[in-house]
């Protein structure tokens, strides 16, 4: 919801802290690089210090940092608060996974509830845009996040008393060097997007940039195969299930982050409607996510991801192709219709990315792999933000060097179009009889495989 509420109050936020469309994409950004380098590292910690726990320290800060926001005087002081806030949020989604899959342990039921937890996305993503708009328009864009502080004060309570707590049975070691490289990865290559319209695509910046990232991907690559414990241990990626999962998953909320940054800016901006009036466009979208994704969960649960994600392969694309051709005058029917295939597409396939990711792993791992899935839902996010904006800001000349982002640039939503034609052929590849085998050979390794440095148990007893 946190989400949804911030692109609908981003026209206001750009005019009362006299933002450049850059700093827009970097308010939504600076959230979704952190928590995507800290993901990894918070299930990890969840698995060690006990799910609950770590939850909980989660909703304080994700509480904490959404009241400093809120409190911003500046748009410097509102992308560092977004960084504390992303330090909480970054415990959240990845150990609250861990927690349903420790907590239904039964395949159907898992899928079930996992159908569930979408739903409870989808009904967060219809409340958003139009609760954004009523506080925008009533209060100002930071009564948007004085509205986490009570929510988040909820769940810490219901946390406490219904949740129960839960460790892996061995946590791995801490592993510094990774979580730096992912960091540097993740940080290099936003910002060379972001910026690239400004500095230009071929400037020294921006090559640089690209080359630091690839460098520091190399590397984790490297490192993390070679260590024990790893902070993204790559036998995961054994998998072509969980693979094929992972890359859906930046597929799909790169979709949804592009989606809903251009978007905002196209209502209010391009259309003139206010930030009410834009929040009430979208509900048919939010609201068919609502009801798809326990839909999907149950489809998951009864044949598994296949047909959920031919489905969203199918409606994504197809969303995408409508919007490449709005202008400022489209229909109002077209639009819905756009909004509704949007809607059916990413309703679709949400349940099947967070089942695949953890069905087959050892019950020890679902905190590692949760979080896994969750990093590149993040990771989505942050790159459809910064790919979506930079291209449709490409062509684009604005003031006082800040390249400007015309929301209606068709090669923007065609990206779009790729992403959701990526997921069908991903969803294709990664499902059937030989992709499976691949799961339960990776899932046979951390069972069977001890530790580097400790005696192997059964030679032991032998």
């Amino acid at each position: 919801m946190d989400t949804t509420i911030l692109n609908v109050g981003l026209p206001s936020l750009k005019q009362d802290l006299h933002a450049p469309d850059s700093g827009l994409q970097w308010t939504i950004d600076a959230y979704g690089l952190v928590i995507a380098s800290l993901l990894l590292f918070s299930g990890s910690m969840g698995d060690r210090l006990g799910r609950k726990r770590v939850f909980r320290t989660g909703l304080a800060l994700f509480s904490a940092g959404s009241l400093l926001c809120s409190l911003a005087p500046g748009l410097g002081w509102l992308i560092a608060f977004r960084m504390i806030q992303a330090v909480g949020g970054s415990m959240l989604n990845p150990v609250a996974m861990a927690i349903i899959t420790n907590t239904f342990t039964e395949r159907r039921e898992r899928a079930r509830a996992i159908g569930v937890w979408g739903g409870v996305i989808g009904l967060s993503m219809a409340l958003g845009p139009v609760l954004g708009g009523l506080l925008v328009d009533g209060v100002g864009w930071r009564a948007i996040f004085w509205i986490n502080v009570p929510i988040g004060l909820a769940a810490l309570v219901l946390t406490t008393r219904y949740v129960p707590e839960s460790k892996a049975p061995r946590a791995r070691r801490f592993d510094p060097l990774g979580q730096a490289l992912v960091a540097v990865t993740l940080g290099t290559l936003t910002y060379a997007i972001i910026e690239a319209p400004a500095a230009g695509w071929t400037s020294a910046q921006t090559i640089v940039l690209f080359v630091v990232a690839a460098a520091a991907l190399v590397g984790l690559i490297v490192g993390e195969t070679r260590r024990d414990e790893a902070l993204l241990d790559m036998r995961f990626f054994r998998s072509a299930p969980f693979s094929g999962a992972t890359a859906i998953a930046v597929c799909a909320f790169a979709a949804m982050g592009g989606f809903l940054f251009l978007n905002t800016l196209y209502l209010q901006n391009v259309r003139g409607y206010s930030a009410l009036h834009a929040g009430l466009l979208t509900l048919p979208m939010a609201g068919v996510t609502a009801v798809c994704a326990p839909i999907s969960g149950r489809l998951v649960a009864s044949h598994g991801p296949r047909p959920s994600l031919i489905i969203a392969g199918t409606a994504l694309p197809a969303s995408g192709v409508v919007l490449s051709f709005m202008g400022p005058h489209t229909s109002l029917a077209v639009l819905v219709c756009a909004y509704v295939l949007f809607g059916l597409g990413f309703g679709m396939v949400n349940a099947p990315i967070t089942n695949t990711a953890v069905s087959g792993m050892p019950i020890a791992q679902a905190g590692v792999a949760a979080a896994v899935a969750s990093t590149s839902r993040q990771i989505g996010i942050a790159l459809g933000v910064a790919i979506f904006g930079s291209v449709a800001a490409s062509h684009v000349a604005g003031q006082d060097g800040h390249a400007a982002i015309d929301p209606t640039s068709g090669a923007a939503w065609w990206i779009m179009v790729g992403c959701g034609v990526a997921i069908g052929i991903l969803g294709l590849l990664t499902t059937g009889r030989w992709a499976r085998d691949t799961a339960a050979r990776t899932a046979a390794l951390f069972v069977t495989q001890p530790r580097r440095d400790e005696p192997d148990v059964a030679l032991a007893t032998r």
